[in-house]
């Protein structure tokens, strides 16, 4: 916990090991990470490698919802072929630093509707807070 509030920080229980991928990459590449990792946002760099978005599973729904209605995966995963990640990531990005109190980290979460904080440290992306870290921490309390 950080020493000088005894409060931890989002610097304890953000995971530093952050999945990445283009805009342009094919929403398809995102589908397949996202399952291959076990994850369910990967945050969105540009041409410069500055985080631009967060893609998550949510906006990845369509690929389930082809699914649903009868297209099968192997059409499912063509159709995400056609797309790029900035066809469906979140257009606001909300983020957070290393040492922000995990309760208002928590805040900005729930008050946005978001799943994840991409964390930067001097506008660079040294790790993600998400919904599962806070329940690890709950878990471990």
């Amino acid at each position: 916990m950080n020493e000088t509030t005894a409060r931890p920080t989002v610097a304890d229980i953000m995971q530093t090991d952050v999945f990445t991928l283009g805009r342009n990459d094919k929403l398809s590449t995102a589908d397949d990470l996202m399952v291959k990792q076990r994850v369910r946002h990967i945050v969105v760099l540009d041409e410069y490698d500055k985080v631009c978005a967060v893609v998550s599973q949510r906006d990845l729904f369509q690929g389930a919802l082809f699914k649903a209605l009868g297209y099968g995966s192997h059409l499912a995963k063509k159709m995400l072929d056609n797309y790029a990640v900035k066809e469906a990531m979140s257009k606001e990005l909300f983020t957070t630093t290393k040492d922000v109190p995990i309760a208002e980290a928590a805040s900005i979460m729930l008050t946005n509707k978001i799943g994840c904080l991409p964390v930067l440290e001097g506008g660079a992306l040294v790790g993600i807070i998400t919904e599962t870290d806070f329940l690890r921490l709950a878990a471990a309390s």
